[in-house]
C-alpha cells in the first residue's frame, strides 16, 4: 500500500519559518508530480506548490518568493520550506502525489499537518 505522511507543522509567529516534510512509503515508482496543498477553515483546498519528476516547479501567487518546494526522488520525499510566514498561511497542509500510467491517473494524499501562524 502506498502512503504519504507529512511532518514538520507547528505554531510560529508572523515572519517565522517552518519546513514541512512528506515521506512516501510502500512503493518503488516515482510520482509524476508531487505537491503541497493547504486548506484553511471555511476555505477550499488550494495548490501551494508542486514539482514534476523533471524538476519543474509551480507556486501559488500568494507564496511566490517565500516558499520553496524540493523533491528527493530516491527517497520519495517532498519538502516545503516556508519563510516569512503570514497569518494567512494558517491551514492544514497536505502532501499530494500523482501517478500516471496507461490505465489512468491516480492521486495519493497524506493525512495533513497543521501550520498555525500567530500575530
Amino acid at each position: 500500500q502506498v502512503q504519504l505522511e507529512e511532518s514538520g507543522g507547528g505554531l510560529v509567529q508572523t515572519g517565522g519559518s517552518l519546513r514541512l516534510s512528506c515521506a512516501a512509503s510502500g512503493s518503488i515508482f516515482r510520482f509524476n508530480t508531487m505537491g503541497w496543498y493547504r486548506q484553511a477553515p471555511g476555505k477550499q483546498r488550494e495548490l501551494v506548490a508542486s514539482v514534476t519528476s523533471g524538476g519543474t516547479t509551480n507556486y501559488a501567487d500568494s507564496v511566490k518568493g517565500r516558499f520553496i518546494v524540493a523533491r528527493v526522488h530516491v527517497k520519495n520525499t517532498l519538502y516545503l520550506q516556508m519563510n516569512s510566514l503570514k497569518p494567512e498561511d494558517t491551514a492544514v497542509y497536505f502532501c499530494n502525489g500523482v501517478r500516471r500510467d496507461l490505465t489512468g491517473e491516480y492521486d495519493y494524499w497524506g493525512q495533513g499537518t497543521q501550520v498555525t501562524v500567530s500575530l
